[in-house]
């Protein structure tokens, strides 16, 4: 029987669909007060709070602390008592621009089966999103009012979040007059529901779901009475805490205690990796945008734009930018916990 040679295929492939890209998650930003900066005025802008009568700015609770007795009110018949005077806190912020920007040619946006810039506008959108997430992350974790789970310093943290860590977190807050965020849910007729205290949110990262599943009395969003959720991601609630998680809050790896027998997690296998939580009551910090560009400015400049860097037009470009300045507004009324993570992969 005769057979004839087959020539081998051109391209061998078939163009299938475009696969789904990962999305940054952004949860910070439902919480901050917004401040409004006015353009050509300087990048620095100072905020300033008076303080309670007694306080003072040294520390979290120095400077929600109210010292006040009756007895040192007492008028006497006649008598003019002391003039006091105000004492203010002034806080600082520098504004700061961030950008991003990728490049296509005109060969590509001629010949490439798929369309690149549509892909690159897309891209810098979310890259850029995941930028100002990151600049709240940072800027938060930097509250001075600390908590460390099982220990007194991040390099001692060798326990994971646990119900009497919180309490000591709410006993502070709220002795530091804080404000809550979140109101109180009643329960309902549906079956199984739970009323949720008015509280803080805490935002973490989603390796100690678990963790926080197993806090006693914890209650999940299913079982909302109301099914209200301050964020589609948030995951549940537990006395004054109502917990969402992201995976964009990462850890600080092999930075705690030594792993030893605890079965936590240790991306080196020697040091406890230690995750930061943070737990916001009302007015806690503040995020500064430039009156008029509160979002981001975007640039496409496409191929076919002659000008004399580019005079034959051969490159298109995708970018964004812009301002932002995120700060603490009040350290005693936030704190952040540095807790383990307990390691399922060893369960």
């Amino acid at each position: 029987m005769m057979r004839y040679t087959t020539q081998a295929e051109r391209i061998g492939a078939q163009k299938g669909a475009m696969l789904a890209t990962a999305i940054p998650k952004e949860v910070l930003g439902i919480t901050g007060k917004q401040h409004k900066m006015k353009k050509n005025m300087s990048r620095v802008i100072k905020f300033r709070r008076w303080l309670p009568y007694g306080g003072a700015s040294t520390n979290a609770t120095t400077q929600n602390n109210w010292d006040v007795t009756a007895s040192a009110h007492l008028t006497s018949e006649g008598v003019t008592p002391n003039a006091d005077n105000l004492s203010a806190q002034d806080i600082t912020v520098t504004m700061q621009q961030y950008s991003c920007l990728m490049m296509y040619t005109d060969v590509a946006d001629d010949m490439y089966e798929d369309s690149l810039p549509e892909a690159e506008i897309e891209q810098v959108g979310r890259r850029m999103g995941l930028v100002r997430e990151m600049i709240r992350y940072g800027a938060l974790r930097g509250c001075t009012n600390k908590f460390y789970a099982g220990g007194t310093s991040r390099s001692t943290v060798d326990q994971t979040i646990t119900l009497s860590l919180l309490r000591n977190i709410s006993k502070s807050l709220q002795g530091n007059r804080c404000e809550f965020i979140t109101r109180i849910l009643k329960t309902s007729a549906n079956y199984a529901t739970a009323p949720i205290e008015a509280g803080m949110l805490v935002f973490c990262h989603t390796d100690l779901e678990n963790d926080i599943r197993e806090l006693p009395g914890f209650i999940p969003v299913p079982n909302y009475a109301s099914g209200k959720v301050a964020h589609e991601a948030e995951l549940g609630s537990c006395d004054r805490f109502r917990f969402i998680t992201s995976p964009e809050l990462k850890p600080v790896i092999d930075s705690g205690a030594a792993i030893g027998s605890s079965g936590f997690v240790s991306t080196g296998n020697s040091l406890n990796d230690v995750y930061p939580v943070i737990i916001v009551a009302d007015d806690a910090w503040g995020d500064v945008a430039l009156r008029g560009k509160e979002s981001f400015d975007s640039v496409h400049i496409p191929v076919g734009k002659e000008d004399k860097s580019d005079p034959l037009s051969q490159r298109g470009y995708v970018g964004g930018k812009f301002y932002s300045a995120m700060f603490v507004q009040n350290d005693g009324w936030m704190a952040v916990a540095e807790v383990a993570c307990s390691d399922l992969d060893g369960l």
